[in-house]
This record gives structure tokens, C-alpha cells and sequence, in this order.
């Protein structure tokens, strides 16, 4: 019997061509419109490391007056931590593991003499961030908590660097001169960047890759100085230059630890409350402590990762779609009103009214498909749009894959069906009889 209705669709969309295109421009536009930003919001706040983003938490600490402007936050708890407070964490070893980082830029000699020195983006950070991140590896693996403590010269490889520098080769074991020091290769690694980059937000959420990494140990010793800039209420400290800094109040150095289970984040929690207590206690807050504990998903909320600008847009096309759903119901109500004759016929030559309402849902759903695929080359073309309008770091999500086609015809299908039910409806209620007395 699907033929058979398909067939009755078919004829039936033929026989007014123009009230069949607005129906399926008005589904069209409303899919296009909600899909284009549907795609963007979800691939903007998805959950980067799902396996491990309810055990991975930044700790903070409020080293700046509360009626501070300075901290960038709703609660104005700085988003980084000092060397002083990320050094004293690090030594707690109360985490199962725990990373301090900070991103630098770095100068490589390629082993070819013939090339030319090669500038790139870099992070300073401990061994755990590899592990703790489920960093995956090509060659070789991460530098050990013996190589943190002594200060070793050693570096890991992004993949692509590796490309560049060795050919591909497995270079673990080889000598990489970094600035004017030499580094030994302990790893490269796999294909790997998590998006958004929630382990460090302050450099583009959704782009940018780190080249090379090295102990953090390591880069204070050689006084590498962060590209992120400092963020410094007041300067405290005895002495100037480096040294000045790292006793500094300024906050420049990010922090992770790994909690496991739900009592080692409030063991960890009753850490952070009494350290911050400790702090003020020796006088260097005046302030009643703040601290806060937070996993992956709520750093990346706390953060507004997902721009305002994709919100609000988000909103509006779903208020569109359901405006254009509206228009699509009106004009079904005219098409299906306008066939209450050919309906009357069929009822007096025997045919079911679920017979009729049967041909009619598939009248609706041969518009949801087509509409379905006009939106889908709208979305299209409102994703390359997009990438004109919102921050560059965010073109990178702006690709339609297989699953948001699914999503985009069930959509079109279940709104268009959902509007096909009142007209349906209405035609059904008209007689028979009164329809053929007037032919």
C-alpha cells in the first residue's frame, strides 16, 4: 500500500506546484537555519575527553582582593595560579597526578645544518600531563617524575614536528638542539588535539596545537618567560627580573590535578580550603579564603567556551524553525482543504478514513524529505557563511558530518509529519455527502 499512497503523493504535490515549493522552502529554510547552528553549538561544547572529564580538575585559589576587577571570572577567582601556590600543590602529591604548564615559544636548530632555525609554539608542563591526559604516543612515551625532580633536558614531539624535523623517523634517543641547550627525544606523538583545548583556554579554544613540550622544572631554570602574558594585581615579592617573579603575586602558571573518585576531589577540596587558610594566616591574604574545585565540563561552562554569539544564534534559528513549521501547517491546511472533494470521492468508493490520513502523512513526509535535503545545502551554505562571521578559531567545527545529515532529515521528517497532523485532521472532518452534492 506505501506505493500505492506514494504514487497518490506524488500526483497530488504535482497538481499545484507553486503552494508545493513554499512548503518545502519554509521546511527547507527552518532546517538549514537550526542545523547551521546546532552543528557549531554541539561541536563547541562537546566534552573534549569524555572518558576522564568528571576526574580532571583545576584547582584555584584567590590570591587577589575580592573586590579585585583584575580576575577575568564571574566569581573574580583568577583562571591561573602563581609559581609560588603551583610549586607548594606540586609537592602536596595528594593528586594521583598533577601538571603545571604554561605555553612558551622556542627556537630549534633542524638537525640538517643546511635549515635554517624554526620558531615554535611550546609548553612547559609536567610528565603527568601526558598520562593524565591520555596523551597517545607514536614512539617512544612521556619523561618520568625522576626527570621532573631533576631538572632533565628532555622534550616530546607532536607528530607533526617530528615530520618536519626527522622525516617521520622515530627520533627517541636523539639529540634536538632548543634555544642554545641540547634536548634529548623521549617520545612523539600520535595524532592528538582535543577540541575545545581545555587544558589551556587562554590561547583560542579551538585552535592552535603545541609543537614541542619539555619539563616545566626545566624551562624555570632556563627562565623561559610565558607568551600568555602575566596577570598581576600588585608586584610582592623581594628582587626583581626572574627571581622577582616566581615570588611574585602574578598569576601565570595553569594547574591540573587527577581525582579519581568523588572523596578524592573532596579530599582534595579540604586541601585547597586549608591551604588558602594557611595563606592568610601567614598574611598574605587579609581576605577570607576562596578556592574552588573544578572538572572539565564545568572549567569549560565557567569559561563561556561556547561563544555568546553561537547562543543566541542558536536560539534564534530554533525560533525560526518552529516560524517556519507554523507557515508549513498553514499552508498543508490549504492544500489538504483545497482536496476535500477528491477525499469525498475516495469516501464513497469505500476508502478508510485512516486509508486517507495514511496518504496524506505520506504526502507530508515526501515534503519533510525534500525539505530535508534543500536545508541540508542551506546549512551548507550557512556554514561557510559563519566562518566570515564568528572567530576564526571556531572554523575548524564548521563541517557537516554524516551524523548531522541523519539528524537534519529525521528532523524534517518528525516537523513536517508533526505539522501534516492538524490539516489532516480538518480535511477528515468534512462530509462526503455535502462535498458531492455540490459537483
Amino acid at each position: 500500500m506505501f506505493g500505492y499512497y506514494f504514487n497518490l503523493a506524488l500526483r497530488s504535490l504535482q497538481r499545484n506546484i507553486v503552494l508545493t515549493a513554499l512548503m518545502i522552502a519554509a521546511i527547507g529554510i527552518g532546517i538549514g537555519a537550526s542545523m547551521t547552528m546546532l552543528t557549531i553549538f554541539r561541536a563547541a561544547s562537546g566534552d573534549p575527553i569524555p572518558q576522564k572529564s568528571a576526574q580532571l580538575f583545576v584547582p584555584q585559589i584567590d590570591n587577589f582582593d575580592p573586590e579585585s576587577k583584575i580576575a577575568q571570572s564571574d566569581d573574580l577567582l583568577p583562571v591561573i595560579v602563581t609559581y609560588l601556590d603551583a610549586t607548594e600543590w606540586m609537592r602536596s602529591h595528594i593528586a594521583v597526578r598533577q601538571a603545571a604548564m604554561y605555553p612558551i615559544t622556542v627556537s630549534i636548530n633542524p638537525p640538517d645544518p643546511a635549515r635554517n632555525p624554526i620558531q615554535v609554539d611550546a609548553r612547559a608542563t609536567s610528565g603527568d600531563f601526558f598520562p593524565m591526559f591520555d596523551v597517545p604516543f607514536k614512539f617512544g612515551g612521556p619523561w618520568s617524575r625522576a626527570e621532573d625532580a631533576s631538572h632533565a633536558s628532555v622534550v616530546v614531539l607532536t607528530r607533526a614536528l617530528n615530520d618536519l624535523l626527522f622525516g617521520g623517523a622515530n627520533s627517541v634517543g636523539r639529540n634536538l638542539t632548543v634555544g642554545d641547550k641540547t634536548y634529548r627525544v623521549m617520545g612523539v606523538l600520535d595524532e592528538w588535539q582535543p577540541t575545545p583545548r581545555f587544558y589551556d583556554l587562554g590561547r583560542g579554544s579551538y585552535s592552535g596545537q603545541d609543537q614541542l613540550f619539555l619539563p616545566f622544572t626545566r624551562a624555570i631554570d632556563e627562565q623561559m618567560p610565558t607568551v600568555a602574558g602575566l596577570n598581576c594585581e600588585q608586584r610582592t615579592g623581594p628582587g626583581t627580573g626572574w627571581d622577582g617573579l616566581l615570588h611574585s603575586n602574578c598569576v601565570w602558571i595553569r594547574f591540573w590535578v587527577e581525582l579519581p573518585t568523588a572523596r578524592d576531589a573532596a579530599n582534595y577540596q579540604t586541601f585547597l580550603h586549608n591551604y588558602a587558610a594557611e595563606q592568610q594566616q601567614r598574611g598574605r591574604f587579609h581576605w577570607p579564603p576562596r578556592v574552588a574545585l573544578r572538572n572539565v565540563t564545568q572549567w569549560l561552562s565557567y569559561n563561556h567556551v561556547v561563544p555568546t554569539a553561537v547562543e543566541t544564534l542558536t536560539s534564534v534559528s530554533f525560533a525560526l524553525l518552529l516560524v517556519c513549521i507554523l507557515n508549513a501547517i498553514g499552508l498543508m491546511l490549504a492544500k489538504f482543504m483545497a482536496s476535500t472533494g477528491v477525499i469525498s470521492v475516495r469516501r464513497a468508493l469505500g476508502a478508510s478514513r485512516p486509508a486517507i490520513f495514511a496518504q496524506f502523512m505520506v504526502e507530508a513526509g515526501v515534503i519533510g524529505l525534500v525539505g530535508g535535503l534543500v536545508g541540508l545545502g542551506l546549512t551548507q551554505l550557512g556554514l561557510m557563511s559563519c566562518r566570515a562571521v564568528l572567530q576564526k578559531d571556531l572554523s575548524v567545527l564548521m563541517q557537516l558530518h554524516s551524523n548531522d545529515v541523519l539528524v537534519a532529515l529525521a528532523v524534517s521528517l518528525a516537523a513536517t509529519l508533526l505539522a501534516a497532523l492538524y490539516p489532516t485532521w480538518r480535511a477528515l472532518q468534512v462530509q462526503p455527502a455535502s462535498q458531492l452534492k455540490t459537483q
